[in-house]
């Protein structure tokens, strides 16, 4: 009897058992064939967004609580990616909350994981690189050991993008090359992965100035690209492709390549992508002078990115468009735009985009001859990248030590998650107590060798951290080009002056007080124009080396900014001072510079005063004003000519009538004989003279 009913009773089991497997079968084959839909959209996409948005949209309304949450879930990855490619920010944004919802419900760890990398994208379209560093430095840390290759390669990507927007070429790099390599792990869209990966790294060497390599990786996805059938990349990668060619100067095959993305994303209906081609082939134009062609195309991506609510387009539109009008004679028509759009980026915190605009406006007003406005700008361009200086290097320093905590952190979660599951074994256990006694003596063992593995692997943390720091610190006085002394160092080395008793240095500067040179390379910018960057770089390079040359050793050079240098000759003889900055003329000008491909005579325009100024004591004129003197100077021998030098030697007047004047208008002091001026001539102009070469238009 007792046999009889244990088999009715593990009959009845076994059956229910099978009962529930089949039962099981109709809910997975239904999850089968609703992935494969969403899937089938998601291709769609590729070549028609806007027919699969409305598709995924209306799959969407369909489920319900008791669809399965993996179909839930890929519907809302798929619908982030398409409101992003139609310019739907606002529900991109809402379907990312939803998705981070339901995967923290359902205790998805790929899921949130994922979701958490979209709102890092989301960060830094705000304009808040930095931030999404740091959060995704907490993602790779807190990162399950057996997270999916889409969730890895999606991180990957993120890490190259963030570095790539922070200016951290090298770091970008590696991280896209990692996502490219875990795109052969994919499941899905395997080869649209790898398209995009070969598309951004496209992107990323044109900005490390290797156009050619560039061309070469767009190339290599153009030949995967018929696998994809996707208008989507091919648009994408054309766009790439255009900016490739235009660093390589290739002007016409660039504005070809833009011309066919905005037709790919027309038809695919990719307003976002469409917005991106007019707006570079709006810069095309502006490159080539063509400036009522430019204003075209500014006008069709305003109209295209004000209707996408799309800021950052707006801001870039606007700018092209203000080029445009101001190149066209429109100039107050032109400034209004451009400053307008200077200012939202200083209000969003984009002083980056802000100080970029500052430095093509201050050329524009130089172009047009208006030196007061050009100067101004200048000024507020200088205040504007050395208060980047100090945010980026104060940046730099806080994600290193927030990558440091996060892995401290993590440590210390794994550490009380062992202690924990230690006291969880010993209450569980406490009948075979001699087994536990063992077992923590063996734990003990491992968490002292694990503390020990720690220990120094922190000290190898705290060793690199030291190392970044030395290095910050070199770069924070270097300037990465020339490898001359830059505007910090000089700083630095006057607030060390400011320290020394005024008493102290009259003793010792009475007859010979200390020189400042300031320097600008003539007609820089029809150099970059008509040769090219790379010429540009050489010019500047070269230039550098003959400002060393032409120095004593205890005197020091450094790149003021953009094509501006400074020399500091600190106890120069003022009897002396205008054959130094003679030397300096001659030895830059006298010899042809090889740029690119081409010999070129690179001439420079000079001002130059002591310092302290007429006896004047620094505690009532100190360096700021003299230098401001000195840049009036400079601008007084643009605008008498160029290749020559003017130098404020001493005051005629007391210093109360003459500095107030001064200060204002370099022009008025002179004529009213309040300043002594010297001249100092550059050297003869050379048949391969800059100014003499055919330019192009």
């Amino acid at each position: 009897m007792t046999n009889l009913r244990t088999w009715t009773l593990t009959s009845l089991y076994v059956c229910g058992v099978f009962g529930l497997l089949l039962s099981a079968f109709p809910a997975q084959a239904d999850e089968k064939a609703d992935l494969e839909q969403v899937f089938s959209i998601r291709k769609l996409s590729d070549s028609d967004n806007t027919e699969a948005l409305k598709r995924l949209e209306s799959l969407k309304q369909k489920q319900t609580a008791a669809t399965s949450p993996k179909v839930r879930l890929e519907t809302l990855k798929a619908m982030v990616s398409l409101y992003y490619d139609a310019g739907r920010i606002q529900s991109a944004l809402d379907s990312i909350a939803e998705l981070k919802k339901l995967a923290e419900s359902e205790r998805d760890l790929d899921g949130v994981a994922i979701a958490r990398i979209m709102e890092c994208y989301a960060l830094i379209d705000d304009g808040k690189p930095d931030d999404a560093l740091k959060n995704l430095l907490q993602i790779r840390t807190a990162l399950h050991s057996n997270a999916s290759a889409e969730v890895r390669t999606r991180l990957e990507s993120a890490l190259g993008s963030v570095y790539y927007i922070t200016g951290n070429f090298e770091a970008s790099l590696q991280h896209y090359l990692e996502a490219l390599r875990l795109t052969d792990e994919l499941t899905t869209r395997k080869v649209e992965s790898r398209l995009y990966k070969l598309d951004a790294i496209a992107k990323l060497y044109t900005n490390m100035k290797d156009p050619e390599k560039a061309l070469a990786t767009i190339d290599e996805a153009f030949s995967l690209s018929p696998l994809s059938h996707s208008p989507k990349t091919q648009a994408s990668l054309s766009i790439s492709q255009g900016i490739a060619l235009s660093a390589m100067q290739r002007n016409q095959e660039a504005v070809e390549a833009y011309k066919r993305a905005l037709k790919l994303a027309g038809e695919a209906g990719l307003p976002t992508m469409a917005v991106t081609s007019l707006i570079n082939i709006s810069d095309h134009y502006l490159i080539m002078n063509q400036y009522r062609q430019a204003e075209n195309y500014a006008r069709q991506g305003l109209q295209k990115a004000e209707a996408l609510k799309d800021k950052q387009s707006i801001a870039i539109a606007r700018v092209n468009l203000g080029f445009a009008l101001a190149g066209q004679g429109k100039i107050a028509q032109g400034v209004e735009l451009i400053n307008e759009v200077v200012q939202y980026f200083l209000d969003s915190d984009q002083k980056t985009d802000a100080e970029s605009v500052l430095g093509e406006l201050a050329a524009m007003y130089e172009h047009a001859g208006l030196y007061r406005e050009a100067l101004q700008t200048v000024r507020h361009q200088q205040k504007l990248s050395h208060e980047l200086f100090r945010s980026d290097r104060a940046k730099a320093v806080a994600v290193l030590q927030e990558q440091f905590h996060a892995e401290q952190r993590q440590k210390q979660i794994e550490l009380l998650a062992k202690e924990n599951d230690l006291k969880d074994a010993d209450i569980r256990n406490h009948r075979l107590q001699q087994l536990v006694t063992i077992l923590g003596a063996i734990v003990t063992v491992l968490v002292g060798l694990f503390l020990l593995l720690l220990s120094r692997r922190v000290k190898r943390i705290n060793q690199q951290l030291r190392e970044a720091n030395t290095q910050l610190e070199f770069h924070a006085v270097r300037d990465p080009l020339t490898g001359l002394y830059n505007r910090r160092s000089f700083l630095d080395m006057m607030k060390m002056r400011l320290a020394q008793a005024e008493a102290e240095r009259r003793d010792v500067q009475e007859n010979s007080p200390d020189c400042l040179i300031l320097l600008d390379i003539d007609h820089f910018k029809q150099i970059n124009d008509g040769l090219g960057h790379a010429a540009g770089d050489a010019v500047l390079m070269e230039v550098a080396h003959r400002l060393r040359k032409a120095v004593r050793d205890t005197d020091m050079v450094l790149r003021w900014g953009g094509e501006e240098f400074l020399v500091f000759s600190p106890k120069s003889h003022p009897a002396q001072t205008a054959g130094l900055v003679e030397r300096l003329l001659h030895t830059v000008g006298g010899e042809p510079i090889l740029a690119g491909e081409k010999e070129i005579q690179v001439t420079m325009t000079a001002g130059f005063i002591s310092l302290p100024f007429s006896d004047v004591p620094e505690s009532v004129f100190g360096w700021e004003k003299v230098l401001q003197i000195a840049d009036m100077a400079l601008y007084l021998g643009k605008a008498n000519g160029r290749n020559r030098a003017y130098g404020v030697s001493h005051l005629r007047v007391s210093a109360d009538l003459a500095l107030p004047v001064l200060e204002a208008d370099l022009a008025a002091a002179i004529a009213n004989g309040m300043v002594e001026l010297i001249e100092v001539s550059g050297p003869p102009k050379l048949e391969v003279a800059f100014d003499k070469m055919p330019q192009s238009h």
